[in-house]
């Protein structure tokens, strides 16, 4: 079968016309195993988690030998209320669990609890002012505790104490939680909630033992011993950390699904680069997985024609943009830099703003960096289709972004940058050290030059940049700098805590320890407004208006879009590793395998 026939079989899937069972029965009727098959819908979106449950099938648990993970961004601590980067997340996933996680269709699926509420079976109220979950029985802790509605309370109290200062508190600082019974939990809002499935779910939702935990709320937080030596739920229990370099994990004989896992340990190998970890895993086989390729695709296409792996790429609601910052990051005021004091002293200026957009050349990012994975775009909010913005376009246009200046009072001095009442546009740009971003910086330094803007480009290593260290002025959400770019991974198929991070309240300060996810400081009350209206309409055509309204004000004032990033993964030829774009790389890490 050539490409053009699977890819028109995969049309009938997708258009109703052929049922997944009989893809998957036509597949393996052309010689390809059903997981193989299966894992070809995962990638197109076309299979749900019971789908990839049904697929992916280990008769026991253990006997898979070791499974070794490679993230050139390596862990620096595992405890995923203090989670700052995608990194700690990752290896917060191997040993903590939600009470659910969100599968390749964007729908809900069950890890820790019982079932998925719904107005079916009484857990959804209809007023959208509370939620019941029902917990999983049976299920214990790695030391053998049992796991209780004590632990998902603690859990809300843990994360909305200001003095712990979680980066999940948004997640949890306006609900209440109370137990109903050992198994049982109720959240309440105070006010109608159309979005319900974010706290206790998917990557904010991971869930810590009170017991081991209780001790450090508030100020003790960071003390934690636990902080480096999790005791969780998941798959695999805790051997070693040592952070910034490798994670080590044993498969949990407890665990509270059957036949799972199938690996008998786990290790988390973290620094290098993307490059060296897609050939460690595409051309040498040394590892079984790689994360997060930000590689050129061409030379993933080279090392895939290797033969002894596959690149595996899943769309969610992931994005690659530049923010500019709305403070002004080179004053000082009250011993703070980039204070919500400041204004910056170019992007305050709209027209400074409109330029920027024009000199980003999206096309071509995409076209010879990022192919297959990433599309370029003008919009923050990039799925579900019903939130995708349809007023946004974007154009590069030098000679267009000077005129703008020009009016705008922008002169060019004798070395060809523009200045205004002494304010020159010359910006540091700053992101994490991979080849696309560095070749993505040198593209628009190119083309902004052309403009009058310049830039001093500054690439900070990624287990600095991502890191949670609150001391170190080059982690990303200090932000020091004019401008700055990488990923927000958008780990919900629903914009709520997504666009948090262009909400007032949510700046990252030191005040908060830089904490907060709005990290450019940005502050605009239309779109507070927007959010707050949309966190209170049950109208679901209402509620994506206004997401879509806040999308734009976002985009025309602080935010270029650059493109829609696939997740992608290079995955060892043996092995089955579903996954989706709506949550944690690991989120279904407990149905991994590999054929003999």
């Amino acid at each position: 079968m050539n490409e053009q026939d699977l890819r028109n079989l995969i049309g009938e899937v997708k258009d109703g016309r052929l049922s997944r069972r009989g893809f998957v029965q036509r597949m393996v009727a052309l010689g390809l195993t059903a997981p193989m098959a299966g894992m070809m819908l995962a990638q197109e979106g076309l299979a749900q988690a019971a789908d990839l449950r049904a697929a992916y099938k280990p008769d026991k648990a253990g006997g898979g030998g070791p499974l070794k993970l490679l993230f050139w961004q390596a862990a620096t601590l595992i405890n995923p209320h203090f989670a700052v980067g995608t990194k700690d997340q990752e290896g917060s996933r191997i040993f903590y669990e939600p009470l659910a996680a969100w599968d390749p269709d964007g729908n809900l699926f069950p890890i820790l609890a019982a079932e998925i509420p719904s107005r079916e079976n009484g857990g959804v109220t209809a007023d959208g002012r509370s939620v019941t979950w029902k917990l999983k029985p049976g299920v214990k802790w790695h030391d053998g505790r049992p796991f209780t509605a004590d632990d998902v309370v603690f859990n809300w109290q843990y994360a909305a104490n200001p003095a712990t200062a979680a980066v999940t508190s948004g997640s949890y600082k306006d609900i209440k939680v109370e137990k109903i019974d050992d198994l049982t939990v109720r959240i309440l809002f105070d006010r109608p909630t159309p979005f319900w499935a974010d706290a206790f779910v998917s990557t904010a939702g991971m869930i810590i033992p009170k017991h081991h935990f209780e001790a450090y709320i508030g100020e003790k937080s960071r003390d934690a011993p636990a902080n480096l030596a999790p005791v969780g739920t998941g798959p695999y229990k805790f051997v070693e950390f040592r952070p910034g370099d490798i994670l080590r994990g044993v498969r949990n004989p407890d665990y509270h699904v059957p036949n799972r896992p199938f690996f008998d340990s786990i290790e988390m190998k973290g620094g290098g680069d993307a490059v060296s970890a897609a050939r460690a895993v595409l051309q040498t086989a040394e590892y079984d997985y790689a994360w997060n390729m930000q590689v050129e695709d061409e030379l993933l296409k080279r090392l895939e024609a290797e033969g002894k792996g596959r690149v595996e790429m899943y769309y969610g609601g992931n994005v690659e943009f530049i923010l500019l910052n709305a403070t002004d990051p080179w004053t000082e005021v009250d011993g703070e830099r980039a204070s919500l004091k400041t204004q910056h002293p170019a992007f305050s200026d709209p027209a400074v703003s409109k330029a920027m957009h024009l000199v980003v050349n999206r096309t071509a990012v995409q076209q010879f960096i990022y192919g297959r994975t990433g599309r370029a775009t003008a919009n923050i909010l990039n799925g579900p289709e019903m939130f995708r913005s349809k007023n946004t376009s974007f154009a590069f246009d030098t000679d267009k972004a000077a005129q703008i200046l020009e009016e705008a009072g922008w002169k060019k001095g004798g070395d060809g940058i523009r200045a205004k009442d002494g304010k020159r546009l010359k910006f540091v740009f700053q992101t994490s050290i991979n080849a696309p971003r560095q070749k993505t910086q040198a593209i628009i330094k190119q083309s902004a030059q052309k403009a009058g803007i310049d830039m001093e480009l500054k690439s900070i290593p990624g287990s600095v940049f991502f890191s949670s260290d609150v001391a170190n002025p080059d982690t990303y959400p200090h932000f020091y700098a004019d401008m700055q770019m990488y990923t927000w991974n958008m780990t919900q198929a629903d914009p709520a805590v997504f666009m948090l991070q262009y909400v007032s309240w949510e700046a990252a300060t030191k005040e908060n320890k830089w904490q907060g996810r709005n990290v450019c400081r940005w502050r605009n009350a239309e779109a507070d407004a927007c959010y707050r209206a949309a966190q209170e309409e049950l109208d679901l055509v209402k509620r994506a208006a206004l997401f879509i309204r806040m999308n734009d004000i976002a985009v025309s004032e602080n935010v270029v879009p650059l493109l829609h990033r696939a997740q992608v993964s290079a995955v060892n030829g043996k092995l089955r590793s579903p996954q989706t774009g709506w949550d944690s790389s690991l989120a279904y890490l407990a149905e991994w395998w590999k054929e003999a």
